[in-house]
């Protein structure tokens, strides 16, 4: 079965081809011109549209295939017992259902590194039950820079050059304390969650994942694209229900 899946997000737009569970080729694109151009020359039988910025119906006039939409009655591999289910965001739910599918069972925990980060769970029972949303890495230092007079708006390249414990000036304290507050609060809310779940595993993802590779373990795993795989795992559990 090969599958294509397509994640729309406010600017961009990620694509990938699955065969079965196994990502085949991945794209990250600007424009919905640069998706067909692609995807014209891609051999798939099912497609997933997960969308923030088009509705279904938008889409189906710009697409030239058949798909399913990821909406709040899409059928779901885990039980989805969130108290307020319309008010979560999809990607949520896909991150965590992308880490499930990694191991094919709970308790996992994913981490989704953007503009927010979000921690989502699912227990040993195939329970989505929620998680927590912290600022995310740009978001420190926009509100930094925003909400005082004189900080200035840092720009960062943590993949470079790791910043030190100790920062010697203004903008490489700001680093520091941008760097090490994520970083202790990720390993603080882990150590947390293992404290009630001894076979957790954990699952980082999201734009940002790559700066902090360092937290990977023997339990923990850095997966950036992880919500391609679970909007692919959601496809599959679609079709076969069919």
């Amino acid at each position: 079965m090969r599958n294509l899946v397509i994640d729309i997000g406010n600017t961009r737009i990620k694509s990938a081809l699955f065969d079965g569970l196994e990502m085949i080729e991945e794209q990250s694109l600007n424009y919905i011109d640069e998706l067909l151009r692609y995807t014209d020359a891609w051999d798939f039988d099912h497609v997933i549209v997960s969308s923030v910025r088009w509705s279904s119906q938008e889409l189906e006039l710009m697409l030239p295939f058949g798909f399913l939409f990821l909406d709040q009655g899409t059928l779901l591999p885990v039980k989805n017992q969130y108290q307020t289910p319309h008010t979560l965001g999809l990607d949520r739910l896909a991150a965590a259902i992308g880490a499930y599918s990694k191991t094919g069972k709970g308790p996992v925990l994913s981490i989704d590194l953007g503009t927010c980060i979000t921690y989502d769970f699912i227990d040993a029972y195939k329970a989505y039950l929620g998680g927590a949303i912290s600022p995310g890495l740009q978001m420190r230092f926009r509100a930094m820079h925003e909400q005082t007079a004189r900080l200035p708006l840092v720009d960062y390249d943590f993949e470079e050059v790791k910043p030190g414990l100790i920062g010697g000036n203004t903008l490489d304290g700001m680093k520091s304390g941008v760097y090490f507050g994520i970083k202790h609060e990720i390993e603080g809310i882990i150590k947390q969650y293992l404290g009630n779940h001894q076979d957790l595993k954990v699952f980082i993802c999201g734009g940002d994942a790559k700066f902090f590779e360092s937290l990977t373990k023997d339990h923990i795993f850095v997966i950036p694209n992880l919500v391609l795989h679970g909007l692919n795992r959601i496809l599959i559990y679609n079709v076969n229900k069919n």
